[in-house]
């Protein structure tokens, strides 16, 4: 008897129609001509990201844009020659606005200068402006003479190569700038994502290419039509012929973050700001002075104290900072206003509701933490067993079958009771490696509180790794509270714990195990308080730099076929669970390591 198949919303949108601005910056429609999906990141979602090439053009328009400059009106130009930078003009006509970066007057007629950071297009009779460039000073020009003044032409300013291109505005230029608005304006009132540009050579200089993932999501999106028994959870996003497979995946971000996060264990610390400089103190002695565009993220572990300066110069830089409790325990994050896509939010929340999207991402994610937990078993184990292997396959195909939620969380259970029955032979100690009571093997999970060294480990792991997840939804626009497979729950950040299933063995477990086979932490980093067993101080240090350097390490992605670090693969996962609550790709790939 055939499985009764999943309900599928006919044409779901990702969103409803949005309501748009009532005017359109002409940067905007630039970067429209040049890359819609880009323009939407920017205009609708508000997402923007700093490259090499955004802060060379921002150093460019240093002059230009100090100040804002004041343009006689255009009944008042006289004959003499006249120049005036930073002018603000808008038109109601047309719906947009123009900040111009210098008017040449004479003679009564104006002339917008726009100045670029590259060099000028090669074409047949010479040098030519890019199509975005030439339709931006097209929009300006027409802003212009919205407001009565004569243009008959306008410049581009190459810096690269310091030339200057000349640009006529005749009826057909002028008549595609307003295409183009027209059509920006739609892109954005539909409120649906543009889908990414493909194999262009565009993406790689983009700063937004891993927000973006072109050829990741044009990879997921081209898969052919999967069988019945696994309908898509959208149709799809993106209207037109059906796109074609890339021959590859590009690596377009980096393997590693450069940033690293900033620790802080020791109790009574207190930390400032000095220009873009934190400076730890403890009493009046400065300990370290850290810059805060080098580090990703602040985690303050326990009683240490942070000034208001400090909190601000972090917020306006989007770095977040981390509370917890000096054993490990996380208790919330403290973020700048770097969350501004709500349309991501609104379509999470309403989703959440849906029994049957929740089900089917939680059968993927339990599924893929199960096949992980077999394969840290088959690497690291002395001598696995086959049985238990044997049954944990089984486990796999029933989350893969699972009817309900409920269902899943006892599939889950039993096989972490598999999982952890074998655990200890994937510690690799000597027997006599102890100091006092305390001794690094493990009996079964324990935890709230945790009664022996390796637990403490495990739930100091976890709760780290749930700190980089919580950080993570709020970078790509989530509400880490809410969640599909956990249910909501004061003070939990469900959606980070589902994103963290797969993961557990690979960082968190793995952490672990490195710090204890690798004598990072040893036995006489453990203190007993009560019934409970924490880290000391230094031992808590050790076990950073383990964690840290697990998360630094770098993973093949069985699907992309590139390597990346453990941290920047959270990001990219996040982000592809984003695409899927969009409609944009037709299901979650889970990480499953190879």
């Amino acid at each position: 008897m055939s499985a009764t198949p999943e309900p599928r919303p006919a044409a779901t949108p990702a969103r409803e129609k949005e309501s748009v601005p009532e005017y359109l910056p002409a940067r905007m429609v630039n970067e429209f001509v040049y890359c819609p999906r880009l323009f939407f990141f920017e205009w609708v979602e508000g997402v923007f990201k700093e490259s090499a090439d955004t802060v060379a053009g921002k150093v460019e328009h240093r002059r230009v844009d100090a100040g804002e400059g004041a343009l006689p009106e255009a009944g008042k130009l006289g004959e003499e020659e006249l120049k005036t930078r930073s002018v603000m003009l808008s038109s109601d006509r047309y719906g947009v606005i123009a900040r111009i970066d210098l008017v040449e007057a004479e003679g009564g007629t104006v002339t917008p200068v726009d100045y670029k950071h590259g060099a000028p297009a090669k074409g047949d009779d010479g040098l030519e402006p890019w199509p975005a460039d030439r339709v931006q000073l097209a929009v300006q020009a027409m802003v212009l003479r919205d407001n009565g003044y004569q243009v008959e032409e306008g410049i581009i300013f190459y810096a690269r190569t310091r030339q200057r291109v000349r640009i006529r505005f005749d009826e057909a230029v002028i008549a595609e700038a307003a295409e183009k608005v027209a059509e920006a304006r739609r892109v954005a009132a539909e409120g649906r994502l543009p889908p990414p540009l493909e194999d262009s050579p565009k993406c790689p200089r983009c700063s937004l290419a891993g927000i973006c993932l072109p050829d990741e999501t044009g990879f997921l999106t081209a898969e052919a039509a999967p069988p019945a028994s696994q309908l898509p959870l959208f149709e799809p996003a993106a209207a037109g012929a059906p796109r074609k497979k890339p021959e590859r995946v590009r690596q377009l971000v980096t393997p590693r973050d450069e940033l690293k996060p900033l620790y802080l264990n020791t109790q009574g610390l207190r930390v400032g700001k000095t220009g873009k400089v934190l400076r730890v103190k403890d009493r009046d002695k400065v300990v370290q002075d850290v810059r805060i565009g080098e580090i990703c993220q602040l985690n303050l572990m326990g009683n240490v104290q942070l000034s208001t300066q400090a909190v601000q110069a972090l917020c306006e830089a989007g770095v977040p900072i981390c509370y917890l409790s000096q054993g490990g325990w996380f208790y919330g994050v403290t973020t700048g206003m770097n969350t501004k896509n709500v349309f991501l939010r609104r379509a999470q929340f309403r989703l959440a509701d849906q029994e049957w999207f929740a089900l089917r991402l939680a059968r993927a994610l339990v599924a893929g933490k199960i096949r992980n937990q077999r394969v840290m078993l088959q690497r690291n184990h002395i001598e696995p067993e086959g049985r238990v292997l044997g049954e944990m396959k089984q486990m796999i195909a029933r989350a893969e079958a699972a009817r309900s939620i409920e269902e899943l969380l006892g599939i889950e259970g039993n096989a972490a009771r598999l999982y952890f029955s074998r655990f200890s032979g994937m510690i690799k100690v000597d027997e006599d490696d102890g100091a006092g009571e305390f001794r690094l093997d493990f009996n079964q999970r324990n935890r709230r509180p945790p009664r022996d060294p390796v637990n403490a480990l495990l739930s100091l792991a976890y709760s780290l790794l749930a700190k980089d997840l919580t950080v993570t939804c709020y970078a790509v626009g989530f509400d880490p509270f809410l969640g599909f497979y956990h249910q909501p729950r004061f003070g939990r950040p469900a959606l980070a714990l589902d994103l963290m299933e797969p993961f557990r063995p690979l960082i968190a477990e793995s952490a672990v195990l490195s710090a204890i086979n690798t004598r990072m932490v040893t036995a006489k980093d453990f203190v007993r308080a009560g019934k409970a067993v924490a880290l000391t101080a230094s031992g808590r240090k050790s076990f950073f730099r383990a964690y840290e350097l697990r998360m630094d390490s770098l993973v093949t992605h069985p699907l992309f076929d590139y390597r990346v670090s453990y941290r920047r693969l959270l990001e990219i996962q996040a982000r592809l669970l984003a695409r899927v609550i969009e409609g944009e790709i037709p299901e979650y790939p889970v990480f499953v390591t190879r």
